[in-house]
């Protein structure tokens, strides 16, 4: 705390003693999926750093309010500490749970306890919309069916394959751009939904998808190079028997 308080200090840092609450959001968010990718390439001098970086934010932060007066980072740590212990009853009351996902259950059951004393009017309220489309997609469907609104119970239908495959054939036959927008954004939710009836989040899903993507590109342009050929002067059945073999191999 006191390094930061330096920082803002009247004799800190011109660009830290100007900055807000709002410009400095986006700094932590940016930091927050730093983490994330150091976690997922399992680098801990990395994950230590970044973790690091995200602490430094959270109290950068809590240092702008405690000047304002509203609070400081000791009540943060207070009132997480009290809601951890209020969501965790089978720890520090007297409540049996069979399993995690009875605790999934319950705390969902408390979170709207919660928000029905709060001034939330939405169960989706605290679901940021400037959160990432597909996260945000999961956390809404996941919200929604854990509150009786299941989305294959509404829509009437079950997302298997055959009817993803079904409805991404007729969003393509859409003439109209905003039609077609309109139907990839339903098949991506669908996507979504299936995922989470599946119990698989789709954001790593689909980051190891991109990651492994990513990979076999730069195989195959190590293979066409080592060959003395170039992309652009391959056929693209040449190109699917060069991605083929590196698929399987």
């Amino acid at each position: 705390m006191k390094l930061v308080a330096d920082l803002r200090g009247e004799k800190g840092c011109p660009w830290d003693k100007k900055q807000t609450p709002d410009s400095v959001g986006i700094y932590l968010v940016e930091e927050a999926f730093e983490l994330v990718e150091a976690i997922g390439q399992e680098d801990i001098a990395e994950i230590r750093e970044e973790l690091g970086d995200v602490l430094f934010h959270i109290v950068f932060m809590a240092r702008m309010f405690q000047e304002a007066g509203q609070f400081d980072l000791r009540d943060v740590a207070e009132g997480i500490t009290q809601k951890m212990i209020r969501r965790h009853p089978h720890v520090f009351g007297d409540r049996t749970i069979s399993g995690s996902e009875e605790v999934t259950q319950n705390w969902h059951k408390m979170k709207l306890k919660e928000k029905k004393s709060s001034r939330r009017t939405s169960m989706f309220e605290s679901v940021p919309s400037s959160m990432p489309s597909l996260m945000r997609a999961y956390r809404i469907s996941d919200r929604a069916a854990r509150s009786g609104f299941e989305w294959t119970e509404m829509a009437g239908e079950s997302p298997n394959s055959e009817l993803v495959l079904q409805n991404l054939k007729a969003a393509m036959q859409e003439k109209d751009k905003d039609l077609q927008s309109e139907a990839f954004g339903r098949l991506l939710f669908a996507l979504v939904n299936v995922c989470r009836q599946q119990m698989i989040h789709p954001e790593p899903a689909l980051a190891a998808a991109v990651k492994k993507f990513e990979q076999q590109v730069a195989k195959m342009r190590e293979l066409i190079s080592g060959s003395n050929r170039r992309v652009e002067d391959l056929s693209p059945a040449q190109k699917a028997e060069i991605w083929r073999k590196i698929e399987s191999s």
